[in-house]
């Protein structure tokens, strides 16, 4: 096989497709592989550059590839969409990827280690725990309306309303009973979140960059680590305001519909939509509405 340069490789659970150039972008491969054929394959080709959608178990790719000697690169799926054909397909999303990597002004995802992504795992399983406490316990909170019990917002006030169900001998004996088994399952799910949590702050005293985060004003345990499991490279950003627009620390502008109304507003101008017509809408001033899709000077009637 000729020399490779670069391969796009587009992963899926089962089949793998590759689209390869060489130095002087003639394509030298088009190949689609089995899981385990793939593997093979890599470690038997000389050295190259491989381009892989930063997607569910890239990383795991991105570190076995480079144990082969490659040299590997993660794009963001957003970046890759402008480079992909008509047609869409896996040929065509390696072939996107093959191009998109030779973009000289292309950013790409930092690869994760193992134990970085055993920390992701730890935040993403303590979001799961906590959403579903939220779920049992807005459960608990309806099923006792129906019986005409209530409580105050909070999950400090659910544990007393549990105990007033259990005393309260007026329900049936069929509720008190699915009260309960609710009640066990909420408590397991209490156990488990404080388990997480306790595992978490061990992994936030035990990062030194995490430890300063936490100094920042308005930054807690969490948040200093979620900082630090998230963007493992900050370097990679040109700026502060860049690394805060990445994480939403600052508006983005989405729809026009929602957006405008506000900028619109800071001019003295007052936007509302228009009906029958998405993302457009019509704009007035001191001296009357006009319609901003018929350009800035031309005004028309109120009435139309």
């Amino acid at each position: 096989m000729e020399q490779v340069s670069r391969i796009g490789m587009d992963t899926s659970k089962h089949v793998f497709q590759l689209h390869g150039v060489n130095a002087s972008d003639e394509v030298v491969l088009r190949r689609k592989l089995r899981r385990k054929e793939m593997v093979a394959f890599f470690e038997k080709l000389a050295p190259t550059v491989i381009a892989i959608e930063a997607c569910g178990a890239s990383h795991y790719w991105a570190r076995l590839l480079r144990s082969f000697g490659h040299e590997v690169k993660l794009i963001a799926p957003q970046l890759v969409k402008p480079y992909v054909k008509r047609g869409k397909n896996d040929a065509a999303d390696a072939e996107a990827l093959c191009e998109a990597m030779s973009r000289p002004t292309m950013r790409f995802v930092p690869v994760k280690t193992a134990e970085q992504q055993a920390a992701l795992m730890l935040m993403g399983l303590r979001e799961q725990l906590v959403a579903s406490r939220t779920q049992l316990s807005n459960a608990i909170r309806g099923y006792a309306m129906e019986f005409g019990l209530t409580a105050a917002k909070g999950k400090a006030h659910l544990e007393p309303l549990l105990e007033r169900i259990q005393a309260d001998e007026s329900l049936p004996i069929l509720a008190r009973e699915l009260f309960a088994i609710q009640a066990e399952g909420h408590r397991r799910i209490q156990a488990q979140i404080d388990e997480v949590d306790a595992k978490l702050a061990a992994w936030q005293k035990s990062d030194e960059c995490s430890q300063r985060l936490v100094k920042i004003p308005g930054v807690g345990p969490i948040g200093a680590a979620l900082l630090k499991m998230k963007t493992p490279a900050p370097e990679l950003f040109k700026s502060g305001r860049q690394y805060a627009a990445w994480i939403g620390l600052i508006p983005i502008a989405i729809s026009l519909d929602l957006t405008l109304p506000v900028f619109a507003a800071q001019f003295g101008l007052h936007i509302t939509p228009r009906a029958g017509v998405s993302s457009y809408g019509n704009w007035y001033d001191a001296k009357g509405p006009f319609d901003r899709r018929q350009g800035q000077a031309r005004r028309h009637h109120p009435s139309r």
